[in-house]
């Protein structure tokens, strides 16, 4: 099938999120726990994390339009400038999932949704204790995208948390990680492959791929 732009716009709002969405392939399924300046804690699933850069290192996330809907984990961001991004694991994908509902700033997720707090010395905003592989985050910057009204959120990363025995290789078939297609579609990752570092002297020659 072959959708042209004025056939996208004319698909049902639902259909058009979902495809649109899905068109990326999948995607990293993550958790960004924040906290307000009242103690209020929030965690909410992404699935927008993206690596900007290792040195320093730095990863951004989209924030949809701030003005239709409280974004409390915008709030809470820009309120502490601290924030946390946590993997999410077979075992507590369902509860993860029903983070995104609009939960009033006062109800932490958190609870609401069977997930543990945790907390470091000298950082202010909550890790999901269930995850194997999280980043504590210090803000750095909104990058605003007139286009759509949404927000780049850049942060670096302060603190990274990972099991004792993890590999250099981040093997997240070993971690359990999950990836997001569409709204509510998840996935187990499986790794297939691993090659060196290219350079073009070892390129091999692949001649045509048959289609």
């Amino acid at each position: 099938m072959h959708y042209k732009k004025q056939d996208i716009a004319a698909m049902d709002k639902s259909t058009r999120i979902i495809t649109m969405n899905s068109a990326s392939g999948i995607k990293p399924g993550n958790l960004i726990g924040s906290i307000n300046k009242n103690g209020n804690t929030n965690v909410a699933i992404f699935s927008s994390v993206v690596h900007l850069g290792s040195d320093p290192a730095l990863f951004g996330f989209v924030m949809r339009p701030t003005g239709e809907v409280p974004r409390h984990t915008y709030d809470n961001i820009i309120d502490t400038g601290t924030y946390t991004i946590n993997h999410i694991h077979p075992s507590f994908v369902k509860n993860a999932h029903y983070t995104s509902g609009k939960f009033d700033e006062s109800i932490s997720e958190f609870e609401s949704c069977g997930l543990t707090e945790e907390f470091i010395a000298d950082f202010e905003a909550p890790f999901v204790a269930e995850s194997k592989f999280k980043l504590g985050m210090k803000y750095r910057e909104t990058i605003e995208i007139p286009l759509n009204g949404t927000k780049l959120i850049v942060g670096e990363v302060e603190h990274l948390i990972v099991p004792n025995d993890l590999d250099k290789s981040i093997n997240l078939e070993t971690l359990n990680g999950v990836g997001i297609s569409g709204l509510n579609s998840y996935y187990s990752l499986k790794k297939i492959a691993e090659y060196p570092y290219v350079r073009l002297n070892e390129v091999p020659d692949f001649g045509h791929l048959k289609v």
